[in-house]
């Protein structure tokens, strides 16, 4: 078997060098790219088709409450004096309400995932939205099934989930 002789052929300095510049460069590139893409067992993605989460609307006592937002549904119960019935956002849930979150509008015509003709502003005022609240206060349970699926029912190879962030005690206060 030949196969060390490319290393062992070259000087003898040369080959250690390249083999622990090798290992140095190992721990600076973790193989977590594959994992990004395979959530914890114990947490499967779920899909949520719109008759599904429209299940989550806050009008049930003891139920959870889920919103979507960019097509990732959020369980935002610990916000029940937000979203649950009667509660001043309550009109968000239940439903993808990407665009009504990007406007700050609960008109009905407003909650819905379409973000066709938003501005700028409204994109930018979505995407901080997204990211410093429903991304940072509350767990990611699934994905509307028009985030994860084509119009024709195949699979979204775009499709990436989110990355849950470390929750902080302090965001709670």
């Amino acid at each position: 078997g030949g196969g060390g002789a490319g290393l062992r052929g070259m000087a003898g300095g040369a080959g250690r060098l390249l083999l622990a510049a090798l290992l140095a460069a190992l721990p600076a590139a973790p193989a977590e790219p594959q994992l990004r893409f395979r959530p914890p067992a114990e947490a499967p993605v779920r899909l949520f088709t719109e008759p599904e989460l429209a299940r989550y609307d806050g009008q049930q006592e003891g139920q959870p409450i889920y919103l979507a937002v960019k097509g990732v549904v959020f369980d935002v119960t610990s916000g029940k004096e937000f979203y649950g019935k009667g509660a001043p956002y309550n009109a968000l849930v239940g439903k993808d309400s990407t665009r009504g979150v990007a406007k700050m509008s609960l008109d009905p015509a407003d909650l819905t995932h379409d973000t066709t003709g938003l501005t700028e502003e409204e994109l930018k005022s979505l995407d901080d939205i997204f990211n410093n609240v429903y991304k940072a206060k509350y767990p990611i349970v699934g994905y509307t099934s028009r985030r994860i699926l084509n119009e024709d029912g195949s699979p979204n190879l775009d499709f990436k989930p989110e990355d849950q962030p470390h929750f902080n005690i302090k965001d709670e206060f």
